[in-house]
């Protein structure tokens, strides 16, 4: 598989809701923090969307999808002079419509809510910024396709209809990332913006392909087509760390996933992703994850330890990427 695929392969969405409003006159409505991801799509009528510390008000049409991953409180608003009411409250007045469309609005909005728990989850959201607004005729298409299906489902529900919808927000957040990686503005550094750099790319792909692999920066600069100095230079400057910093916090996320499993002795996990010893895979696993390996095992099969990455730097990242 390619990176995305790997890293989006590993998330697990636990809990999914989704809905639809329609709504008749001026209104601003808020929506407080929230955990996971939200997705939307403006299917009638036009209005503000403003997200708790982003800046400037976006403004909407319809057609236009968004994507909300960090959890700010954000509010949708037909007139930005407008003090904002929260939705529950609108909900329980009935100001605002239910699931299907209603015939009298003259906006509607459907979208969803799914949360992630997979080890993966916060390295795909860091990675982006609070809205991903996707307004190109051919982009919406494809993300209208799944937000039709995904009426269809909660319109007149059938057996297997949850798991539907469920399926469909997943897709619809990995068309979203696919758009967004494709209009090439990333707004800072992050792995997720290496995926667009041709040469980046082929790394990235080396250590995921091969995460056991006695990897050097020559060896890796040599499957980039750098020099190993402007690879190690070019690295940093675009992913934010170093291809020794990634490399060891994609294998202790890997190895989260397995402890996670179960099944399979730490000595064995450690030996698959190119620690020679347990004791250095025990530590490297510890400063990344922040538990030691048979801990985090024992606590996530449990429920009472998420994997929780922490960026590593070179000093405190066991089994560094070799010079040579």
């Amino acid at each position: 598989m390619d990176p995305l695929s790997d890293v989006l392969s590993l998330l697990r969405p636990t809990s999914y809701a989704a809905g639809g409003f329609g709504t008749e006159g001026d209104l601003a409505i808020q929506w407080p923090r929230h955990d996971g991801i939200k997705c939307y799509a403006l299917l009638a009528g036009e209005c503000w969307l403003v997200v708790e510390g982003t800046g400037e008000p976006v403004g909407l049409r319809a057609g236009d999808c968004f994507l909300l991953p960090r959890g700010l409180p954000f509010r949708l608003t037909t007139d930005l002079a407008l003090t904002p009411i929260d939705f529950q409250i609108l909900r329980a007045q009935g100001r605002i419509g239910g699931v299907t469309k209603d015939r009298g609005a003259n906006r509607f909005i459907a979208g969803g809510h799914f949360a992630l728990a997979g080890s993966h989850a916060k390295l795909v959201l860091e990675a982006l910024p609070p809205i991903v607004h996707i307004r190109a005729e051919a982009d919406r298409a494809s993300m209208r396709w799944a937000l039709d299906r995904m009426q269809e489902e909660l319109s007149a529900p059938r057996p297997g209809g949850s798991l539907i919808a469920q399926q469909l927000a997943y897709m619809m957040l990995v068309q979203a990332l696919r758009l967004y990686l494709a209009e090439g503005a990333h707004g800072g550094a992050s792995w997720l913006a290496a995926l667009t750099d041709p040469q980046l790319h082929g790394a990235i792909a080396a250590m995921h392909d091969e995460p056991g692999h006695p990897w050097t920066l020559e060896k890796l600069a040599r499957r980039a087509g750098m020099s190993r100095t402007v690879f190690a230079l070019r690295f940093k400057e675009v992913v934010g760390e170093t291809a020794t910093e990634y490399l060891a916090r994609w294998r202790m996320l890997l190895a989260a996933e397995r402890l996670a499993a179960g099944g399979e002795p730490v000595a064995v996990i450690a030996s698959a992703l190119g620690y020679e010893s347990e004791s250095s895979f025990g530590k490297a696993f510890r400063r990344v994850i922040g538990h030691p390996p048979r801990r985090f095992a024992r606590g996530r099969g449990a429920g009472g330890i998420i994997a929780t990455p922490r960026r590593c730097s070179t000093s405190t990242c066991s089994m560094p990427i070799k010079n040579g």
